[in-house]
């Protein structure tokens, strides 16, 4: 199967944010594959004080959800700031329920992209309670980045705490 940046076009997605597409469709194929299979205990195992691979998915989706809140320039909501605690425990769900919480995120992110006409993209966005400065593009190109981070760390640290398998 070719990389999701090499499988043409995504229905709806204008071309200008095709790459952050892309990315999100890649990061759910290797979340997928990664952590499909990943018990409780390495899910939450934290090797060598790194974050547990549970942390990456539960983040990832929350993180996802309030970048593209303020790509619509919406404020966040209670529900949002109290998430920001959860992201931070050591323990919770098993793998198909963190996977299917980043895999919504990543649905809704989607959804949101193929929304966003290309006209808007250098428009302007207050991030945080800062409300630093940030553009639609900037965003939903940060959105895609971090979720592929994450995805990244989620799978170095499984390989860690399977012992490199």
């Amino acid at each position: 199967m070719a990389e999701a940046w090499l499988s043409g076009p995504v229905d709806g997605v204008d071309r200008v944010l095709m790459p952050a597409a892309h990315a999100l469709l890649q990061a759910r194929i290797d979340l997928a594959s990664a952590a499909g299979d990943a018990t409780p205990e390495e899910l939450w195992l934290a090797p060598g004080g790194a974050a547990p691979a549970g942390f990456h998915l539960r983040h990832m989706a929350g993180a996802l959800d309030r970048l593209m809140t303020y790509a619509r320039n919406e404020p966040l909501s209670d529900a949002q700031r109290s998430a920001l605690t959860l992201e931070k425990s050591t323990s919770g769900e098993g793998a198909s329920e963190l996977i299917a919480l980043a895999s919504a995120a990543i649905d809704a992110a989607l959804e949101q992209i193929r929304r966003t006409p290309a006209t808007s993209v250098f428009d302007a966005r207050a991030v945080g309670r800062a409300r630093l400065p940030a553009t639609v593009l900037g965003l939903v190109f940060h959105a895609a980045e971090h979720t592929a981070r994450h995805t990244g760390q989620l799978i170095t640290t499984l390989k860690a705490v399977r012992g490199g398998a």
